[in-house]
């Protein structure tokens, strides 16, 4: 029941999502902001870390791997990608069930889903870095996407333990 009530939400409001407008004045400090302010990158990435938590031996892993793909998507930004918005929904919703079934795939194939949806999440973001602070924009959103995937591996560490003590 628990994880039908964590799930519902993303299911309702992953399509919904989108926070990619293209209004940022630039440079870090909206860079770092970003991810805060859009429920779809404030969910995958908490979820990222919730993910690897969970499943990875090394929880730093998917986010790692997330976090490299996203700075690559960025940088391949100018090549036209189809379907950035829906794969972005997407992956809250991927993300979301793997690590509420705590799906332990083989590290290379969730490392590729990660990498996969990181490189979509990325190319959204070039198109909203300002040209004239481009560089720190990228900085602060790979910041900010960093901590939040070590704010989901605190919530999952902290679930598990809190779990251990009341069984």
């Amino acid at each position: 029941m628990l994880r039908l009530l964590i799930l519902a939400p993303l299911l309702v409001f992953s399509p919904f999502a989108l926070a990619h407008p293209g209004d940022h004045a630039g440079g870090f400090v909206h860079g770092f902001a970003h991810p805060f302010l859009g429920a779809d990158h404030l969910l995958a990435m908490v979820i990222v870390g919730v993910w690897g938590a969970r499943t990875a031996r090394r929880v730093w892993l998917l986010p790692a791997v997330f976090v490299t793909f996203m700075a690559a998507g960025a940088a391949l930004g100018s090549v036209p990608l189809p379907f950035v918005e829906p794969m972005i929904a997407l992956s809250g919703l991927v993300f979301g069930l793997a690590a509420i079934l705590a799906k332990r795939l083989p590290l290379w194939l969730g490392s590729a889903v990660v990498a996969l949806f990181a490189v979509y999440h990325g190319h959204a973001h070039f198109a909203e870095m300002p040209d004239t602070s481009a560089a720190g924009f990228l900085a602060g959103m790979l910041l900010a996407t960093a901590l939040l995937h070590l704010i989901g591996v605190g919530v999952a560490l902290a679930a598990t333990r809190l779990r251990a003590r009341l069984a």
